[in-house]
């Protein structure tokens, strides 16, 4: 039998390297230890000031009275209704702006043509506030789940299109004129250049997008849903009960965050290039 010598390479760190890096994960521990604090400090004085009445605890409840709705909506086996709900609408929602707004960015970068004649179009429906389209959509659509997603496609997917139409148009214009050189098609462009040089443009859209869409579903549930947590902050507040406001504020907060998240695990998995 053949052996195979492996050969195993010894990279040499410098004191000063180490360093380095001690300093770096000592910063990053610090980071994390002061974001833990506030949020801790947070609470804490919530609870201390609604107990001893500096705020009126039924306007603004406290973390006590929000931990104990919780528990008894999660015993009754309401509470995960209304966040499935939810984050259904918004993964949709997302999913659908980005997949439809990077569709219609690659059109507009393929034709020079098309994106002057749509520029002033997409800049007009960009400023133009998605609240005011809400009510619109639900009448042409109809009170469902369904008017709920395009309401939150519809704040997300401009905001998509221009995002990464900009990233495609600022591609090095060298690298283009050298696949041109060599008689490249615009698929290659695309393809070869102008999609890997953009998907940190892309991902940063991404992040952009979560967050948009579940504010606009969060709009969409103000006005039609009957579950959700939009639901439940309209409904809540409807019949006085703040705690479940109160409540589901902190849950929105919690689930902005793990989609945010979600999507910065992504792009540490499948793009470790940006480490």
């Amino acid at each position: 039998m053949k052996s195979k010598k492996k050969k195993i390479e010894i990279v040499a760190v410098s004191p000063a390297h180490q360093q380095y890096i001690q300093k770096i994960k000592k910063q990053r521990h610090l980071v994390r230890l002061i974001q833990w604090l506030i949020c801790i400090c947070f609470f804490l004085l919530w609870e201390v000031a609604a107990h001893k009445k500096w705020i009126d605890p039924f306007i603004f409840s406290s973390p006590s009275r929000v931990f104990y709705t919780m528990i008894t909506m999660i015993q009754n086996q309401t509470l995960f209704l209304h966040i499935r709900v939810t984050l259904w609408e918004t993964i949709v929602g997302f999913l659908l702006g980005t997949l439809l707004g990077t569709g219609i960015a690659i059109l507009l970068w393929a034709s020079s043509f098309l994106s002057k004649v749509m520029e002033p179009y997409l800049v007009i429906l960009n400023s133009l506030p998605k609240t005011a389209l809400a009510p619109i959509l639900i009448v042409w659509i109809g009170n469902n789940m369904t008017s709920i997603i395009v309401t939150g496609l519809s704040i997300s997917i401009i905001v998509t299109i221009l995002t990464v139409l900009n990233g495609f148009l600022e591609v090095e214009e060298e690298k283009i004129k050298l696949i041109q050189t060599f008689g490249g098609t615009k698929k290659h462009m695309f393809t070869k250049v102008v999609l890997p040089a953009s998907i940190p443009t892309i991902i940063n859209a991404l992040k952009v997008n979560v967050g948009l869409c579940l504010v606009g579903v969060i709009i969409g549930e103000f006005l039609v849903s009957k579950s959700g947590l939009g639901y439940l902050i309209v409904y809540g507040s409807q019949i006085f009960k703040l705690d479940w406001v109160m409540m589901s504020i902190l849950i929105l907060g919690i689930v902005a965050a793990l989609l945010y998240q979600s999507i910065v695990w992504l792009e540490k998995k499948f793009f470790k290039w940006r480490e």
